[in-house]
């Protein structure tokens, strides 16, 4: 456990109209392979084949959510096929843990990942919100966001205690069931003063934050109520310091802080900064930028797991604001960790161990396992960067290379955004249903068995194998807006619900995809808007 194609139309437009779009367009294309490196020619022409549709891929990424809902759904559930399941959940401990999501294709609620999911929700929100409003997507994004946000105030039971999990993999994983038919263990397990979490509450204090920020002018009361929790949490977990999985040892196995908790405070805190303007904060994230890691470590991943490079270009993007002159000799030494990030993704680092893999299709490679979700926080942060390096007019300036322009990174974030949507040697979308080839085998339960509402009879654990897991028929349920895994370094992919390393998908695959998704929506009208 990690854990449509559709072509621009323009029907209507008179013919000489689309002659001087195509005049423009080959135009501005010829103009921009003058400026651009030799191997951002190649990405280019690898997928200008191909031409997406951004915004369905948006309002489908953001339909995923409401397939990863544990809890009593509400009226407006878009995603037919499932219905209430984990009502119990904290009955036990004489707590209430209804909601929340499922982090992939079976039923633990794991806290860490969870919270990881939602802030990169919020962060998505907060940077392209116009653009996700734009598309018509604003109210399913903020929906998404406040199903975590309100579990966490739940688990959140007083200032020392924060449930980390719902659930446990081991016995979970004995059987394969809808989680409407859930037999397994609900029991629940918490972190406190004698058993800490930091790297836990860290990341919970960050996506409540972070959340506060989304909804501070829309529900201000909410808002207040989640900076509240964030600070109370952040604080308990720096106060009472360690990892989160020797304290649930259940966790270990499936979500085990290999990173530690020293980043998950930096990114708290960072968050804590953005949402209150509390210099507290900020100087937290400066006098512990060297003992914590925040500007020793030379990441080239981004994940649930490792929050380095995305504190390095929080940070990065505070040297542009005059009140922080006086922490400028910190933030400059995060921004070269955030450009070495940066141009590690673009492979343009002194030497290939300091870069990151690619397959030989071009698509961004860190490992076996679920990589599609380092393609997609990696196309974020390059993304984020690209806007601040054009708003403040400035260029990304990689090992004795020349400088990089905003346009060569969001030409790379398309061309890996397009090999998840179909540009790739087996044209097919890793975004599931979207275009007319995808995994139709996901291993996920829920999608695997025939829905709850069509058939309410009992399905049980050993029966789910038998008569689901083991089918070589495509899943009864499509799980939309789901990014599986992803191929392996050769770009190869196998479509079986066993292949779990390749064809299981996660909300934090997903999350940070909304936000690319909306600035790539909006730079397909931009380009649309200049062609009249």
């Amino acid at each position: 456990m990690t854990m449509e194609m559709k072509e621009k139309q323009h029907y209507g437009v008179p013919f000489p109209c689309r002659l001087l779009y195509l005049t423009k367009f080959l135009l501005h294309l010829s103009l921009t392979l003058i400026f651009l490196s030799h191997s951002s020619i190649s990405t280019i022409f690898a997928s200008a084949h191909q031409s997406f549709d951004y915004a369905e891929a948006l309002s489908k990424s953001l339909l995923y959510f409401e397939a990863q809902r544990s809890g009593r759904l509400p009226y407006n559930q878009r995603l037919t096929w499932r219905h209430h399941s984990g009502l119990t959940d904290g009955l036990e401990q004489e707590v209430d843990l209804v909601g929340g999501y499922y982090d992939a294709g079976d039923h633990v609620k794991f806290g860490l990942p969870m919270a990881f999911t939602i802030t990169m929700l919020c962060w998505g929100v907060i940077e392209y919100g116009e653009e996700i409003g734009g598309a018509g997507e604003y109210e399913h994004a903020l929906e998404a966001i406040k199903w975590g946000t309100d579990y966490f105030i739940k688990a959140h039971t007083s200032p020392n205690v924060l449930w980390a999990e719902v659930g446990d993999g081991d016995t979970d994983h004995y059987c394969w069931q809808r989680p409407e038919d859930m037999t397994t263990s609900r029991r629940a397990y918490k972190i406190d003063q004698k058993n800490p979490g930091s790297d836990l509450a860290g990341e919970t204090a960050a996506a409540m934050a972070a959340a506060s920020i989304v909804f501070k002018n829309i529900n201000p009361h909410y808002s207040h109520l989640l900076l509240h929790h964030a600070q109370q949490v952040f604080e308990f977990g720096d106060k009472y310091r360690g990892k989160y999985d020797r304290s649930v040892g259940v966790v270990k196995m499936y979500y085990g802080s290999v990173s530690g908790f020293m980043d998950e405070l930096l990114w708290g805190a960072v968050w804590l900064y953005k949402a209150t303007d509390n210099e507290e904060y900020l100087e937290y994230v400066i006098n512990k930028s060297l003992c914590f890691g925040g500007i020793g470590w030379s990441i080239t991943e981004f994940s649930w797991d490792v929050k380095y490079a995305g504190i390095q270009i929080i940070a990065s993007k505070l040297l542009n604001e005059e009140k922080h002159k006086k922490h400028r000799h910190i933030l400059e030494q995060y921004r070269s960790k955030a450009e070495f990030y940066l141009c590690a993704c673009l492979n343009k680092n002194n030497g290939s161990h300091n870069n990151v893999d690619r397959t030989p299709a071009g698509l961004l490679y860190v490992r076996p396992w679920n990589n599609m979700q380092y393609v997609s926080s990696a196309t974020f942060l390059l993304t984020v960067y690209a806007d601040f390096l054009q708003k403040t007019n400035q260029k990304l300036n990689c090992h004795e290379q020349q400088a990089v322009g905003h346009e060569e990174l969001i030409t790379f974030v398309k061309s890996q955004v397009d090999y998840i949507l179909g540009s790739n040697p087996k044209n097919m979308s890793y975004l599931v249903g979207y275009g007319p080839k995808f995994p139709t085998r996901v291993h996920h339960r829920g999608a695997s068995i025939v829905s709850y509402r069509e058939n309410k009879g009992f399905i049980g654990c050993t029966q789910g194998y038998d008569n689901w897991y083991s089918s070589p028929e495509p899943n009864p349920n499509v799980l939309f807006g789901a990014l599986v895994g992803g191929p392996d370094c050769q770009d190869n992919f196998s479509d079986e619900r066993g292949n779990y390393m390749q064809t299981e998908a996660c909300t934090y695959n997903t999350a940070p995809l909304v936000g690319v998704f909306a600035k790539l929506t909006q730079e397909d009208q931009n380009l649309l808007r200049a062609s009249y």
